[in-house]
C-alpha cells in the first residue's frame, strides 16, 4: 500500500535505495530513510505547529530512534523528543534532542527513574502515585523539580490492548494536589492515547472519546483554579490535524509517522508529508518457483486489513519490477519474504524495496538514513541498529 505511495509520490528513494544497496552501500534488511524529506515534513509540522501555539515532540521508534533521522527532525524544527521508553531517551538525547516528554506509552521502571531524571524531560508521565513518588525522589537527587503528566481516562475512553492504565478522570482535582505535595515535582498537565484516530470507513481522521475526556478534565481543572496546565493529545497526528488539535485545547503534540508520511490517512489521501521510508531487502535463493529475500524487518504495523503486499525488485532502478510478496505471519520469525514472479525468477542478489507501515524499534534491521535525495545526490549518512545504536556494518 506505501509503496504504490512511494512511486507515485518520492519514487527516488527507491532508486537510490535499489542502487545504493547493488553498490554494497546498504545492507538487506534495512529502513532506509529519506532524511531531506524528513526534514522537510518536520518543517511542515513544527511551522504550523508554532503558529497554533503548539509544542511538537518528535516520536522516533518507528523510524528505530536513528540518530541521523533525529539531526534532520530537529533541523526541520522539532528540537525534543517523546520517549516511548528508556532506549527512546537515551537514543534521541545521544542524537542531540531534548527530552520532551517520557512515560507514556511506556512507564519509567523503578531502577531507572534515576537514569531519567538525569536526561532532565521536560515532562513526565505517570499512571498511578507510586510512580509519581519515583520520579519526584529521584529529581530531587538532581536538584530539580519535575513536571509530571497524569495519564487520565474515563467511561467511554478507548484504549489499545495492553495500553491502559492511569488516573480516573474524576479524580484530577485529588491527584494534581497530590502530585504537589510531593516536593522536588508538580502537577503540570494531562494526557490520554489516542486523541484521534484513523477510520477506515470515512477514509479520514476521527476525534475519540479520549479527546473528549481530555477537554472536560482541562476545564474542570481550570474552573478549579489551574489555568496554567499542559495538555497532551498524541495519535495519528498530521500538519492537517494540529489545528483541530488545538481547537480541543491540546498544547502538545506528538508526530511519529507523520515524519515519514506513513500514518494510515498518508496511504489514502495526499497529504503535506512526503513519504520518507522504504524497507530494502535482497533475493537470497529460489525454491519451489518462488525467490525468498532476508527478513529482519518485516513486521507491518496492522492499521488495515490484510492486503497484497508487492515489492520493486531488480538490479537497477530502470529494471526493477512489481511481484507479489508474502510475509511471514505475526507469529513466525520472519526470517525470510517470498516473491512470486509471473515469469524470469528474479536473480540472486537482486534488490528487494517494501513499502508499510514500519515499526522500526521492534524489529532486527537496521536503519540508515539518505541525504541529498533533495538535490539528486544520494549519499548514506549512517546504518545503525534498530535501537538507536552504532553496529559494526559490514565489519
Amino acid at each position: 500500500m506505501f509503496l504504490d505511495l512511494l512511486r507515485r509520490r518520492n519514487p527516488a528513494l527507491i532508486d537510490a535505495a535499489i542502487t545504493l544497496h547493488q553498490q554494497g552501500q546498504l545492507p538487506a534488511n534495512t529502513y532506509v530513510l529519506d532524511l531531506d524529506a524528513i526534514t522537510a515534513n518536520a518543517r511542515s509540522l513544527s511551522t504550523e505547529a508554532t503558529r497554533l501555539g503548539l509544542t511538537p515532540f518528535a516520536m522516533t521508534k518507528q523510524i528505530g530512534r536513528n540518530p541521523d533521522a533525529c539531526r534532520a527532525i530537529t533541523a526541520g524544527g522539532i528540537q525534543a523528543s517523546v520517549a516511548v521508553d528508556m532506549e527512546c531517551a537515551r537514543a534521541t538525547t545521544r542524537a542531540g534532542m531534548r527530552l520532551g516528554h517520557l512515560g507514556h506509552l511506556v512507564q519509567v521502571p523503578r531502577a531507572e527513574a534515576g537514569a531519567a531524571a538525569a536526561m532532565h524531560p521536560d515532562y513526565w508521565t505517570v499512571f498511578n502515585h507510586d510512580k509519581a513518588r519515583e520520579a519526584a525522589k529521584a529529581a530531587a537527587a538532581t536538584g530539580r523539580d519535575q513536571s509530571l503528566l497524569a495519564r487520565v481516562h474515563a467511561e467511554g475512553d478507548e484504549f489499545y490492548s495492553g495500553h491502559e492504565g492511569g488516573f480516573s478522570a474524576g479524580d484530577v482535582l485529588a491527584v494534581a494536589d497530590q502530585f504537589d505535595a510531593l516536593g522536588s515535582a508538580h502537577f503540570a498537565g494531562i494526557t490520554t492515547f489516542p486523541a484521534l484516530l484513523f477510520d477506515r470507513d470515512s477514509r479520514t481522521v476521527r476525534r475519540t472519546h479520549n479527546l473528549t475526556t481530555l477537554e472536560k478534565t482541562a476545564n474542570r481543572l481550570r474552573d478549579h483554579g489551574r489555568t496554567d496546565i499542559q495538555i497532551n493529545a498524541p495519535g495519528t497526528t498530521s500538519t492537517e490535524t494540529l489545528a483541530a488539535l488545538a481547537s480541543a485545547g491540546a498544547t502538545q503534540v506528538e508526530p511519529g509517522h507523520a515524519l515519514t508520511g506513513t500514518t494510515p490517512w498518508h496511504a489514502v489521501s495526499d497529504l503535506p508529508e512526503l513519504p520518507a521510508v522504504c524497507y530494502l531487502s535482497e533475493v537470497s535463493h529460489h525454491h519451489g518457483g518462488r525467490a525468498y529475500c532476508f527478513g529482519g524487518g518485516m513486521y507491518v504495523d496492522p492499521v488495515f486489513p490484510p492486503y497484497q503486499v508487492q515489492a520493486a525488485v531488480g538490479h537497477d532502478p530502470d529494471g526493477a519490477t512489481l511481484l507479489d510478496a508474502t510475509l511471514p505471519p505475526a507469529q513466525a520469525i520472519d526470517y525470510y519474504g517470498q516473491l512470486h514472479p509471473t515469469g524470469h525468477a528474479p536473480e540472486i542478489g537482486a534488490s528487494v524495496v517494501f513499502g508499510f507501515r514500519i515499526q522500526a524499534f521492534v524489529t532486527r534491521a537496521y536503519t540508515a538514513g539518505i541525504t541529498g535525495l533533495s538535490t539528486g545526490t544520494p549519499r548514506v549518512a549512517g546504518i545503525w541498529s534498530a535501537d538507536g545504536s552504532a553496529t559494526s556494518w559490514p565489519a
